[in-house]
């Protein structure tokens, strides 16, 4: 090392001469440096690092893809089991074309997919705030489907609401609702949720009333998958286990004295029994027989797209609740296992997401997507299990698969909210605020 002139005697404040010229040709070096390192090195002032940019997926892909594959399939499939159905007289008086179904359809995911980017635009704060009224809001359309001249009345069922240009399902926009308000008085009723006259009763009043005005439609399907959606919540938003099995075992019974109260109801469950009977094979077992008979001639591999036979006017409702029924006859085995895997993959990812956002301490946007990975699982398995012969024969429909204009829309505005929860979940777990 080179000498330096000699300086004055080292001080505490002063550098010795030996550390002294060390120090100005290190400080001379870093000064021909960028300043890029946030650091300070003697009296070289250090910039910090600029941020590299880095691509963010802001929703799960994944997730968005399987829901556009399923109505994608949905919608050929539509098309397939209606195609025949203007030959059928009731609909040929009408004058239907041979894509009136599909043009529909068509519409309806349209509508939908629009309604779901405003839906996602929408903070999970804010569906919060507006839980309430939205329940609100589906109690009044869920009476007003029941005054006459305001709903419509099909095949003796008065469900429907005309929109123009959609018949809107007010029992549809329910199970959205009671996802919404069941995980806003968990997460207000917190703090209690271990008494239950305090904090399950209202709930189940709230239930009640809901399952009264369905009930009165007809509807007992819908029914159906509110009330599990309800218990649903209140299990995972850690309602005593003892509490949730008596409410388990109540509805079990209200629905027992349901059935055994109705005597075409009854008939259902002695025709899903034995479909095959002379007495139920051409009466209440006849959708049941001839969906068993489609899904049977599709063996393995399926007879190919287009080439059912039971849609030609055998088997009722070919397009809405037994869409299963003509997949399985022109894709097989291997065609209900794909849509069995597309609807499990489905369900169990909606719950993580509702886990991860419980994990970040977001326990209202949780409850949602399980809420609604509750939903679409159990009506799917319920529709599964119709057509498969494995559940009693109900009119539910195969969530974004089969042809129903509102069922369509708030499936879609569903799977909407759950993907704007993945956002915000990713949006923390980087640091960021929503």
């Amino acid at each position: 090392m080179s000498s330096t002139a000699p300086g004055p005697a080292a001080t505490p404040n002063k550098r010795p001469a030996f550390w002294q010229g060390w120090f100005s040709r290190a400080e001379s070096a870093m000064d021909a440096l960028p300043m890029h390192l946030p650091v300070r090195l003697g009296n070289a002032g250090m910039t910090q690092t600029k941020a590299a940019p880095v691509r963010v997926l802001g929703f799960d892909q994944a997730l968005a893809w399987v829901t556009i594959a399923l109505l994608a399939w949905g919608l050929v499939m539509v098309y397939s089991a209606s195609i025949a159905l203007p030959d059928n007289p009731r609909f040929a008086r009408a004058g239907y074309s041979p894509a009136y179904f599909l043009t529909r359809h068509v519409a309806s995911i349209v509508i939908a997919l629009i309604a779901a980017l405003l839906a996602f635009q929408v903070p999970m704060r804010v569906w919060e705030r507006a839980a309430p009224w939205l329940f609100v809001a589906s109690l009044l359309l869920l009476v007003a489907v029941l005054i006459p001249h305001i709903g419509i009345n099909v095949n003796g069922a008065r469900r429907w609401l005309p929109m123009g240009f959609m018949r809107f399902q007010p029992s549809e926009l329910a199970k959205l609702a009671m996802i919404m308000y069941a995980a806003s008085y968990m997460v207000r009723k917190m703090e209690i949720k271990e008494r239950f006259f305090r904090a399950v009763l209202p709930m189940g009043v709230a239930v009640v009333v809901v399952g009264m005005l369905v009930m009165a439609e007809p509807d007992m399907g819908a029914f159906m998958v509110i009330a599990v959606i309800a218990m649903g919540i209140l299990f995972l938003g850690g309602v005593n286990a003892r509490m949730f099995f008596l409410i388990a075992a109540l509805v079990v019974v209200a629905f027992g004295t349901i059935v055994a109260s109705s005597p075409w109801r009854r008939e259902r469950i002695f025709a899903y029994l034995d479909p095959w009977s002379e007495e139920h094979a051409l009466g209440k077992g006849y959708q049941l027989s001839h969906s068993l008979i489609a899904i049977g001639r599709g063996e393995v591999f399926g007879v190919g797209l287009g080439g059912s036979v039971e849609k030609l006017h055998w088997l009722p409702e070919a397009h809405t609740d037994f869409l299963l029924a003509v997949i399985g006859e022109e894709f097989g085995l291997i065609g209900v296992l794909l849509v069995i895997g597309l609807f499990l993959w489905l369900t169990r990812r909606i719950m993580h997401i509702g886990r991860q956002a419980i994990a970040l301490d977001r326990v209202f946007a949780g409850l949602v997507a399980q809420g609604v990975g509750i939903w679409i699982g159990f009506q799917a398995f319920i529709n599964m299990g119709v057509n498969l012969g494995a559940l009693p024969t109900k009119g539910l429909t195969l969530p974004l698969m089969s042809f129903g204009g509102s069922a369509i829309l708030m499936n879609v505005i569903a799977l909407a909210v759950v993907l704007r929860i993945d956002y915000e979940n990713r949006v923390l777990m980087r640091g960021g605020r929503v």
